[in-house]
């Protein structure tokens, strides 16, 4: 980490709690990691909030909150030129929770559907219903089981279990990227798997 207080030329006073938001982003561009904790201080009240309203999951909301610094920090797409890194914060925000929201109905429409045809008929299905019913099941087994042991384990674990790809992550001892990785390799696989069962 750069020593901001040894160079004066880089115009951060020795407080960067005083610096303003462009100069703090400046700095983060420079390599500055200090800049984002300052930052991060400011505005991930501002980002949570709007996280948790959208998605009224206080975990997805961390995580996205997290996800929206490291965006920040690594891609350095805000031009303090456009407006204010509140509004840029939020729009942001905005569209990843969305974004968020879509690929989650996706997924839950794909749970429902294997779910679907998982489903063991009752007495009043008649016995061709029955026997079709439960070659469906056999076929999402068999789906399931031809995905790569890890990408199974992290679909059980979040729509069997319900748990978070932070939880997922932290149960598996594994990168956060990593698992959601897993994951959606995981859907796209099974979606193809059951490609005939689905349409």
């Amino acid at each position: 980490m750069k020593n901001t207080d040894s160079n004066p030329t880089n115009g951060l006073s020795k407080n960067l709690a005083q610096e303003t938001d462009a100069a703090l982003f400046h700095a983060l561009q420079a390599g500055e990691t200090s800049a984002l904790t300052v930052l991060y201080d400011r505005y991930s009240s501002l980002v949570y909030g709007l996280s948790l309203r959208i998605l009224t999951n206080p975990q997805e909301a961390e995580d996205l909150t997290q996800e929206i610094f490291l965006l920040l920090w690594r891609n350095h797409s805000y031009n303090p030129n456009r407006g204010s890194l509140s509004s840029f914060l939020s729009v942001l925000t905005r569209s990843r929770a969305l974004d968020r929201l879509r690929s989650r109905s996706s997924k839950l429409k794909l749970l429902q559907r294997s779910q679907q045809t998982m489903t063991i008929g009752t007495d009043s299905n008649p016995p061709l219903e029955q026997i079709s019913l439960s070659e469906r099941q056999e076929i999402v087994r068999q789906a399931l089981e031809k995905l790569p042991l890890k990408q199974r384990q992290v679909l059980e674990l979040a729509y069997y279990e319900g748990h978070s790809h932070s939880e997922i992550a932290q149960q598996l001892n594994t990168p956060l990227g990593t698992v959601k990785t897993w994951a959606r390799k995981g859907l796209l696989t099974l979606r193809q798997n059951l490609k005939e069962l689905i349409e």
